[in-house]
Formats: structure tokens, C-alpha cells, sequence
């Protein structure tokens, strides 16, 4: 069913007027008293992805987005132009395993990344494992890979229609062959090899009922670690370790370098884990449970393995570090008194990443006000041998094993593709030299034709929060006038915004003559773990003051205007987004928001959505509760009654098999939003959604989707913003 709106449509393309929105029915039978607030959850009925009403919703509301976004000539161009600059090779690191360096290639347009080996550097790639060949949309992808010890074998993951459950295949690389056996129900899983190469430890989840292909919303709990024999079927897995009295606990393993110790690192959510471990013991066969010993018990900081030697175990972490350190932690003799630092915490620069190398060298990444140092120290003194030459970037790529002389690490701008660095401590001059550099196909794309800048804005409480802004130069002496402007945010879970390469950046640089704005935000780990919590839980609200102060900021400096600025934001960037359209609709002329977690008071019930309570808090606690409802963009929506409260143009997108954030929250959030601005003489701008099938939240996805989904995106900025100058 659909109902007249008053809104207007942006342009006249457009073979839908006047617009109407699917009636979304409204059940007011369903409410819940949640601390003695009473809330009305009216459309729950959309929270079930199998019933009939919920797939019909979908249908109706891809039938006003589909229409708008595509079928106009602008969709033709924008997705023929985006298709040429996305058809360039691309190349991650290599790395050898057995007697072959691996390493993945797509040519442009592939829809999944292909893997190569070769004998040497300079020997001619061979084609080792082809995903496309799995399915004729690129739908099936290699979502993980791990070799054995003496390169004999390739344990790897692959998904379905982006769903995060995977199924671990083993492949024999001389034979090109796979064995037999097929282990399912894994998610969230890691695939550690024994050093006899006899076998590896890896996690799975027990059997639920209904479907378990990623279009589900049962949660996911009881997370157990198996050991799988090469050859047999998983049903003769043995069972390692497991703790039914706490079913939100997962595994991460690691076999140690010595192959003396498996190392479990378990997290209950999205931050902090704690560190068990149990003997190996080389050549003996595992068939029975481990002895879990535990060195870490308090979930109260992060523990990542780096290497060992010996009994000696080096862990990069932030426990009274929030910028991280090394330490060492002897597993013989663990009390905390002991430990001792390898690495001490720096000032300012937050220690993003730690590789051992060449035996007794770690190659450290720091990033230094959100951008790339690398360099070397030293494992048992400490002490730093040399720091890399690099632009202002990202090193978005390292690899490295501890018992080759050799590592590889790719640098990545704004503005630069990629290059691939090698290194080799035979070479003993700390010089490394180029393996491959990727180039763009964008005819008149050239990186001096742009500016980057850093700049240093206030937010709301006056604290400074750092911005990458891009755009073309302008001549000397000429005064800057406003652009179109796309500003992306994520702000959440201690991840860093790097200034790295995006085609979708490029695209709307060069289609747009646009300006691209990304800002640091709270919530991030830019600046260690202070940066994170000045951002999460009670602090959530910072990292919304922190975005809509950037968009402030651009205005009011003249890159661009309310009706010539975008937002994006994808996952917790989604709620973002949503929260801000919410709070200060008056700033943004379009948003976006792609797989966003819209209903902050039921997210942990769903999937993973448990793992969320680390940064947003638990909403069965009365203090997170009154925090998160009032954000919760389903619950925040309003109807314009001024000019001023007008929601912009607004996208939200979401997919049918994403097992990370359920679509249901995108789906409740927009048959609300639509409700509320049915009939409001005051929004004229649009509000659609488009659900798109036979894809997930996002790792995984074909090309072929993250073309047609870009072109949708880019469409709907064209459509919705005040550009007058297009280069199609």
C-alpha cells in the first residue's frame, strides 16, 4: 500500500511523481517498559526477514529507489565513468609460505581478487586459486587463507553472498586438489596450524535452528575451539576448549613460533581480551582437551602475540599504555611484577602495529596524528635502528614472518594507489626498494592537480579533532569558493580513519570538481585508547558534536555549503550518520547511511550485536538505557515543523544477507522516518531505501555490486546536491 507525500522530487528525470512511500503498518500491541519508560516498538514485525510482509516492504521500497537511483541517464554515466576508474590492476603483498611466494591480483574488474604464487620475485605468476570461477556473480569469496608450516597445504574460508559464516576447505598446492573433508558452521575463526602441518585449531558454532546463510538474526553464542586432522571429517574434530558458562566468549589463536604453545586470546565483545594458553608438544597427536593456564584474566585491556622466545612471549598492548606498548611476558614466571616493557609507550603516537622479522627484528607502525611511521627496533634491547622514509599516507599493508630475513609493507595516499615496498635484512642498508606500483586508469588524474591538507577544527567542548580535507588546487592568489562536499565519518570500536586511497574519492574529486573530507573523530583510536573512550559510552554523544562540527567547519571556511554537502557513514559510520540527520538536519544538504545499527535499545539481540555493548553500552542497564535512547535514531526521528528541521535527501542502505548489522535496523529506521515526515508540508526532500540482495555488510562483495552500489550512491549525490559542474 502507498500514500501520497508531499515531497518533491530533486530533478525532473524522474518517472515517479508525486512520490509515495509504502505504508508501513503499525502495530501498537507491542510495548515493552524498559526502566519505567514505557516504549512503543511499532514496527517489530520488521525484525523477521523470512515473513512475507517484511519481504514485500522491501519490494515496495526498492520500487521508489530503484527507479530514482537507475533508470535515469545520469545512473548511465556516473556507472560507464566509474567502471573505467575502477578498471585498474591491483595487487596485495606477497608472501612465502613453502617453497612460493602468494600473493592476490585482480586485473580491474574481476569480481573477486585472484591468488598467484611464484618461485621468486622475479619468476613469471601462475594462477593458483581463481574465487570467480565459484560462481557466475562473484558472490562466493575467499575470506580467509592460512598455509601450513611446510607450505603443503592452504587451509581457506569461503563465504556466500557476503554473510560472515564461512566454510574451511583444505587444498594440497602441489596437486592443486582439495581434500575431502568440508568443516561448516564457522564464524569468527582463525585457522592455526600445528608446526608439524599434521593439522590446525580453528572455532565453529553449534548447530542452530532455521537458516544459517547470513539473512538470520539469531544471536551467536557458544563459540567452541575444535582441532581438525587432515583428512578425517569434522565430525571427528576434537573438542580443545570451550566455556558453556560463558557463551559470549570467543577464541582468537595462535600457534607460537616455536610451536610450543597455543596462545587463545578471548574477547567477549569489541574491546579488551584476556590471554589463556595450553602446551603443545611437537610430534605428539592431539585428542583430547587442553589445559587452559591462564597468564591475563581481566577483561581491562588489548593483547596481541607477537612472537616468542622460549618461555619469553612479546605482546603489543595497552595495558597501562593507552598509546600501546611491548612487553614481555614469561610465561614461567607471569605475575604482572614481572613483566617487562620491550617497547615503552610513546608520548603522542599511537602503536597501531607490531611484526617480528630476520629472528630478532620488530618492524613497528605508528600512526602520528592518524598518519603512517614505520620503522625498525631491535627485539631484545629495544632500541630503535631506523625509521622509513614515507608521504603523508597510510601503510595500509605489512607482511613479515619471523624466520625470513624478508618483509613486505604497501603505502597507500589519498592520492596514491599503492606501492608495494620490499625489504630484505641481507641488504643491511635499510633501503627498500620498489616490487610493484599501482597505477590509476583516470585519464588527467594526476596528484599535483590536487591539494591535501590537515587541519585542526573545535568540536562542540572546544577539543581539537584532526580533518583530512582534498581538492584542486587553485590558482595562486584565487579565492577559495564552496564545492560540492563528501564527508565521511565513522567515530566508534577504536578504529583509525587513514588517509588512504578510495576510487569513490577519486570519482567524486574529478566527476564533482568535489572537495573529500575525512575527520578523526572521538570514538577512533587515532590517539590511543583516550581517544576511544572520549567517545564511547556515556561519551557517545562527543562523536556526533565532532562530525556536525566538521560540517561547520567546512562551511564556514568556504569548501562548501549546506546544500552542496553529503554525509557517509557505513556500520556504527551508519548510526552516525542517522543520529546526525536526527539531531541537526538544518546541515547537511544529502546523507547516506549504509548498514547502520539504528535501534540502539534492541541492537545486542540480534547476531553479534552483544559484541557492540563495549562501546555503546548495555541497554538492560538503566544508566546505557536513558544513554543510547537518547541517540537512537529510531527512536529520535521527528516531524518537520519549520524549514529549518527539513531532513536532508536522505539514502540509507542495507543488504539481505548481512549477519553483522541485520537490515531489520535499517528497515525500522526508514518506515519511522517516512511515517513522520509523511505529512509534513516542510520535507520535500526525499527519504528512500534500497536493500540490495544476495550481499552482506560488506567483506566479500564482488565488484560487480560495489560498482553498481557506488553508482547508485554518486547518482543520488547528483540528484540531491546543488552541483552545477558534472564531468561525465
Amino acid at each position: 500500500m502507498t500514500a501520497d507525500t508531499p515531497t518533491k522530487l530533486l530533478d525532473s528525470e524522474t518517472k515517479i511523481s508525486p512520490l509515495k512511500y509504502p505504508v508501513a503498518r503499525r502495530d501498537e500491541s507491542v510495548v515493552e517498559t524498559h526502566h519505567g519508560v514505557e516504549i512503543k516498538d511499532v514496527y517489530r514485525w520488521l525484525e523477521d526477514p523470512d515473513s512475507e510482509e517484511t519481504k514485500k516492504y522491501v519490494e515496495e521500497q526498492n520500487k521508489i529507489s530503484q527507479p530514482f537511483l537507475e533508470g535515469c541517464d545520469q545512473w548511465k554515466k556516473i556507472n560507464e565513468k566509474f567502471t573505467k576508474v575502477w578498471n585498474y590492476e591491483t595487487y596485495d603483498c606477497p608472501l612465502k609460505h613453502g617453497k612460493y611466494y602468494y600473493f592476490q591480483r585482480n586485473t580491474g574488474l574481476q569480481n573477486q581478487h585472484v591468488l598467484y604464487r611464484q618461485e621468486s620475485l622475479t619468476a613469471e605468476p601462475e594462477l593458483f586459486f581463481d574465487p570467480n570461477a565459484l560462481s557466475s556473480d562473484g558472490t562466493i569469496a575467499l575470506v580467509k587463507k592460512s598455509f601450513s608450516e611446510d607450505g603443503r597445504y592452504m587451509g581457506y574460508g569461503l563465504s556466500a553472498n557476503g554473510s560472515d559464516w564461512f566454510k574451511i576447505h583444505i587444498r594440497d598446492v602441489e596437486t592443486g586438489k582439495d581434500l575431502e573433508e568440508v568443516l561448516e558452521k564457522v564464524k569468527f575463526s582463525e585457522i592455526s596450524w600445528t608446526k608439524d602441518s599434521k593439522g590446525f585449531f580453528y572455532c565453529s558454532f553449534p548447530h542452530q535452528e532455521g537458516v544459517t546463510d547470513g539473512s538470520e538474526t539469531q544471536s551467536n553464542e557458544n563459540q567452541k575451539l575444535y582441532y581438525h586432522h587432515l583428512g578425517q571429517p569434522q565430525e571427528k574434530d576434537v573438542l580443545i576448549a570451550e566455556f558453556p558458562e560463558e557463551p559470549t566468549w570467543q577464541f582468537q589463536t595462535v600457534v607460537s613460533d616455536c610451536g610450543k604453545y597455543l596462545i587463545m586470546l578471548i574477547t567477549k565483545d569489541c574491546r579488551d581480551n584476556i590471554v589463556y594458553y595450553a602446551d603443545l608438544e611437537p610430534g605428539k597427536e592431539i585428542n583430547t582437551k587442553f589445559e587452559a593456564k591462564k597468564i591475563v584474566e581481566k577483561f581491562e585491556s588489548d593483547y596481541e602475540y607477537i612472537t616468542n622466545i622460549g618461555s619469553k612471549m612479546y605482546f603489543r598492548t595497552n595495558k597501562d599504555a593507552s598509546n600501546y606498548r611491548v612487553v614481555m611476558i614469561d610465561f614461567e614466571n607471569p605475575a604482572l611484577e614481572n613483566w617487562q616493557t620491550i617497547i615503552v609507550e610513546h608520548p603522542t603516537d599511537v602503536l597501531d602495529a607490531v611484526h617480528c622479522v630476520n629472528e630478532n627484528m620488530l618492524v613497528l607502525h605508528y600512526l602520528h596524528d592518524a598518519k603512517s611511521v614505520l620503522q625498525v627496533n631491535s627485539l631484545e634491547s629495544g632500541e630503535m635502528l631506523h625509521k622509513f622514509d614515507l608521504e603523508m599516507g597510510s601503510v595500509v599493508e605489512i607482511k613479515a614472518k619471523k624466520h625470513q630475513t624478508e618483509f613486505f609493507y604497501r603505502f597507500s595516499s589519498f592520492l596514491t594507489p599503492g606501492i608495494i615496498y620490499h625489504y630484505d635484512f641481507k641488504w643491511d642498508n635499510f633501503t627498500p626498494k620498489v616490487l610493484r606500483e599501482i597505477k590509476l586508469n583516470l585519464e588527467g588524474f594526476t596528484p599535483a592537480k590536487y591539494k591535501v591538507e590537515q587541519v585542526f577544527y573545535e568540536s562542540k567542548d572546544k577539543t581539537k579533532i584532526p580533518m583530512f580535507i582534498v581538492y584542486q588546487n587553485t590558482q595562486a592568489g584565487e579565492k577559495r569558493t564552496p564545492r560540492p562536499c563528501f564527508l565521511y565519518g565513522y567515530g566508534g570500536f577504536n578504529c583509525s580513519m587513514y588517509p588512504s586511497f578510495g576510487v569513490m574519492d577519486v570519482m567524486f574529486l574529478d566527476t564533482f570538481d568535489g572537495v573529500v573530507a575525512y575527520p578523526n573523530l572521538r570514538g577512533g583510536g587515532e590517539y590511543g585508547e583516550k581517544w576511544h573512550n572520549a567517545g564511547r559510552l556515556l561519551n557517545k554523544q562527543n562523536v556526533f558534536d565532532d562530525f556536525q562540527a566538521a560540517a561547520e567547519y567546512l562551511i564556514a571556511n568556504n569548501y562548501t555549503t549546506k546544500d552542496r554537502l553529503v554525509i557517509q557513514g557505513g556500520s556504527n559510520g551508519g548510526l552516525l550518520v542517522a543520529a546526525c540527520i536526527n539531531q541537526r538536519p538544518d546541515l547537511f544538504g544529502a546523507a547516506v547511511a549504509e548498514v547502520g545499527v539504528m535501534d540502539m535499545l534492541r541492537f545486542h539481540k540480534f547476531t553479534i550485536g552483544h559484541y557492540w555493548c563495549s562501546d555503546y553500552g548495555n541497554p538492560d542497564e538503566k544508566e546505557h538505557f536513558e544513554n543510547v535512547l537518547k541517540y537512537s535514531p529510531l527512536h529520535n526521528v521527528h516531524t518537520p515543523t519549520t524549514e529549518k528541521e527539513e531532513y536532508p535527501a536522505t539514502l540509507v542502505l542495507t543488504a539481505d544477507h548481512d549477519d553483522r548489522v541485520s537490515p531489520l535496523h535499517s528497515l525500522k529506521f526508514v518506515a519511522a522516518l517516512q511515517e513522520a515526515v509523511r505529512h509534513s508540508k516542510y520535507q520535500k526532500n526525499p527519504i528512500f531505501l534500497r536493500v540490495y540482495s544476495n550481499a552482506g555488510h560488506g567483506a566479500g562483495k564482488p565488484t560487480s555490486k560495489i560498482i553498481e552500489e557506488v553508482s547508485d550512491i554518486l547518482t543520488f549525490m547528483l540528484r540531491s546536491l546543488n552541483i552545477d559542474k558534472v564531468n561525465l
